[in-house]
C-alpha cells in the first residue's frame, strides 16, 4: 500500500502524431484524478508533437496510472516519465 503523503515530482514526456484534440485528450487522464500539471509544453515537429507536462507534487500511486493512461492515448508513440521520491510536509 502506497504512503498517503508520500509525494513525488513528476514529468512526462509524450510523443504523438499531431491532431487537433490531442492536449485534450493527454490532460485528460490528469483532470480525472483532480490533478492540475505546473507545467505544459507542447511543440510541434513536422507530423509528430513533443508535449512535456509536469507537476511538482504527485501522489506516488498515481504516476504509474498516469503514465499508463497517457500511454493509451490515440495517437500516442512514446511515453517518457520519471519521478523522485520526498515527504510531504
Amino acid at each position: 500500500m502506497s504512503d498517503p503523503d508520500l509525494l513525488l515530482p513528476a514529468r512526462f514526456v509524450v510523443l504523438a502524431e499531431a491532431s487537433p484534440g490531442l492536449l485534450s485528450r493527454l490532460l485528460q487522464p490528469l483532470a480525472k484524478r483532480d490533478l492540475v500539471p505546473d507545467l505544459v509544453l507542447a511543440r510541434r515537429e513536422g507530423d509528430v508533437m513533443r508535449v512535456e507536462i509536469a507537476l511538482d507534487a504527485m501522489p506516488a500511486g498515481m504516476v504509474h496510472l498516469v503514465a499508463g493512461n497517457l500511454g493509451q492515448v490515440v495517437g500516442v508513440t512514446e511515453v517518457r516519465g520519471g519521478a523522485e521520491a520526498r515527504r510531504a510536509a
